[in-house]
């Protein structure tokens, strides 16, 4: 039988067939695998990330106080904010086909891969923008095959959940450029000293030249290196025919001005304050240590830049030189708000970072008008008379104290309240507390903002229960405030990178006193600076109303008072067991607050105190306590609650068968008459 053979042709034309089909069922398989593969990545979520952002606090007028980074710096913002030139520069050196592909550039991916199978290892890259952001966001920077396929597939990922720009932006807020600068914003601030939409051509030129290698291109480290890569950069651009020529040349010779670098610091402006703020939005607001140094929080603070300075400045000049240990507390606040305005918790935030504005100390005489704002609310004037005398007081039965005046001198007479306040009288303070009750006292305290623990005992008069200069500083704006206590407030808002309200603060005033009671104590501390009172030896450097107290003890000295625009306290002190002299270093105390007080308000016109409904001023005659007359010699002004004055006219001055003239108080609303209340010719 013949057999008949195929021809050779035919053969080969039927197994081309076969491999055509086999080639179109392929790609058909491919593709539909490629497709289930994209509805796959599309359909499932890209992983978790937390994009670390700086946290920013600012001031109360709006100044950049601090920034929190630790290290990665990153101020996250729109791509419309970030300047076009730096974009288009970006893309240019980056990935020129950026706008065209699908996540992958093809043949710089052909390159790459022939470029590492003939060298058996990954040296070539050949990353586009999105398959970095991909590798910065979610991935390690090992160079292995795994990690190479997870980049690409949350390329995709990313392409298919985001547009062009919205990938550009992402990649534009992570990338970093040395420094500890991630982001465009970030980098401009650091660079040039300005915000990423301000760049200019040849600043976002070079800008973009540094990622390629931050410790080899930055400016700041080889200058000409960044030159020549900012060149290479704008060759790129005008290539890809993003500048002209011309533009690219002009760009290249403009002079390129860096931001000057401040060595670092620990000593940046009101440091102690900046303790304060973190502290608060760690165990205040419950914010965790992560979110607060890394979520891009906005944080803003009642801190006022210009009198934190004065303060810092003023600190500085006055503390002796020769003498380091010698330390000192600060702390100024708005009374009608409670927003904290300054804060100097220590001479040398480089020596110690121990903030005595919040420790706790003696306070000494400086807590006696809260005991007597106590006293003027049960029962007591401004002429309740008491003997200073040496005197030894009973307590609980059995037990008896003793205190002393200062120096051991007493006036052996009858006394007033304004003398006891004016010279610091320690036996009229301990009989007026043993006439309350020391437990009255401790709740007057605690009602104007005193939350530390206060011993109900007789000793109380003069201070010996430890309390911090802010919580002092607290109760004195009450006092300020007819009697409202007010919160000290050091945020007033922190918001989260999206501009969410997390914590917004509010002036909360609450009735801690009789407000005519608060009044006339604030007029009788006015006695403080007047001559013969603790004070006065610094009523020189003072140009408008104050009422205040002077305190010591063996280890502190303070002065806190107020004006009706400010309340502020000082301390001064040693941290350990040491001794402090009164003439000498206690005295700075009080330089200090006049010093800044006058420094702090120097803009701002002298504020008389006014007194509420409710108060009378008459003229009295010290001596006897009564209503002065035109014959007394030394008539003092004394404000009383109505109804609480002297009736009686003093007739110890008068001559012999004539009538008392009363001698008229001024008139409240004369300007000229309510300075002439607190106006004394300097020593």
């Amino acid at each position: 039988m013949e057999v008949i053979r195929e021809a050779p042709l035919l053969r080969y034309f039927r197994w081309a067939k076969k491999f055509v089909k086999f080639v179109i069922l392929s790609l058909l398989c491919v593709s539909f695998a490629i497709l289930l593969l994209i509805l796959y990545l599309r359909s499932q979520p890209l992983p978790e990330t937390f994009v670390k952002q700086t946290t920013t606090i600012y001031a109360s007028n709006g100044d950049v106080l601090d920034t929190m980074h630790r290290g990665e710096n990153r101020i996250v913002v729109p791509i419309n904010e970030i300047s076009p030139a730096l974009v288009d520069a970006t893309i240019a050196i980056e990935d020129r086909t950026f706008r065209e592909h699908y996540g992958f550039d093809w043949k710089r991916l052909a390159k790459a891969a022939y470029v590492d199978v003939i060298n058996m290892d990954m040296r070539q890259g050949a990353s586009t923008i999105t398959q970095q952001l991909a590798r910065n966001l979610y991935l390690s920077l090992d160079k292995t095959w795994e990690r190479k396929v997870k980049e690409a597939l949350l390329a995709i990922q990313l392409e298919l959940n985001y547009n062009k720009d919205e990938i550009l932006g992402m990649y534009m807020n992570q990338i970093y450029y040395g420094h500890s600068a991630y982001g465009a914003q970030a980098a401009a601030q650091t660079y040039f000293g300005k915000d990423a939409k301000d760049l200019t051509l040849a600043e976002s030129a070079m800008l973009a030249g540094i990622p390629k290698g931050p410790s080899y291109y930055s400016p700041f480290v080889d200058f000409e290196k960044a030159k020549s890569r900012q060149k290479l950069i704008l060759d790129a651009m005008e290539r890809d025919e993003m500048i002209t020529p011309k533009q690219a040349e002009q760009a290249f010779a403009e002079k390129i001005k860096l931001k000057e670098r401040s060595a670092s610091s620990i000593v940046e402006q009101a440091p102690y304050f900046r303790d304060y703020i973190a502290n608060l939005v760690k165990n205040k607001y419950g914010i965790d240590e992560e979110l607060f140094i890394h979520g891009g929080l906005k944080i803003h603070t009642t801190l006022d830049p210009v009198m934190q300075k004065k303060a810092e400045d003023i600190v500085a000049a006055v503390l002796p030189k020769d003498n380091p240990n010698l330390q000192v507390a600060l702390v100024a606040m708005d009374p009608n708000t409670g927003y904290i305005k300054a804060m100097v918790g220590g001479r040398d935030y480089k020596q110690t970072q121990y903030n005595r504005v919040l420790g706790k100390r003696q306070p000494g005489s400086s807590f006696k008008p809260i005991m007597y704002l106590a006293a003027l609310q049960n029962g007591y004037t401004p002429l309740t008379m008491m003997k200073s005398e040496p005197t030894v007081f009973t307590y609980d039965k059995n037990k008896q104290y003793i205190p002393s005046n200062f120096g051991g001198k007493y006036a052996n007479a009858m006394i007033n309240m304004r003398e006891a306040i004016k010279t610091s009288d320690n036996i009229y303070a301990v009989k007026t507390i043993d006439f309350l009750g020391p437990q009255k006292v401790v709740d007057q305290a605690n009602r104007l903002g005193i939350a530390s623990t206060l011993q109900a005992v007789p000793s109380l008069a003069l201070g010996t229960s430890p309390v911090s200069p802010l919580e002092l500083n607290a109760a004195y704006a009450a006092i300020a405030n007819k009697g409202e206590a007010v919160k000290p407030i050091a945020i007033t808002s922190i918001e989260d990178n999206q501009g969410n309200i997390l914590v917004e603060e509010k002036t909360e005033k609450t009735p801690a006193a009789d407000p005519v009671a608060a009044s006339l104590l604030t007029h009788l501390m006015q006695s403080v600076f007047e001559r013969g009172g603790t004070g006065f030896r610094v009523v020189s450097e003072l140009n408008r109303p104050v009422a205040g107290k002077t305190g010591s003890t063996d280890y502190d000295a303070w002065l806190a008072g107020f004006t009706p625009q400010l309340v502020s306290t000082v301390w001064i002190g040693y941290d350990k067991n040491q001794k402090v002299d009164d003439v000498k270093e206690g005295y700075l105390s009080k330089k200090i607050w006049a010093q800044f007080m006058e420094s702090a308000l120097k803009d701002q016109p002298p504020a008389l105190f006014d007194m509420p409904a409710g108060v009378v001023s008459v003229y009295i005659d010290p001596h006897s306590g009564k209503l002065a007359t035109e014959n007394c010699p030394n008539p003092q002004l004394f404000y009383f609650a109505s109804g609480t004055e002297p009736q009686d006219y003093c007739t110890d001055h008068l001559p012999a068968n004539q009538q008392p003239t009363p001698l008229q108080p001024p008139d409240p609303s004369s300007f000229w008459q309510r300075m002439g209340s607190w106006w004394k010719p300097e020593p």
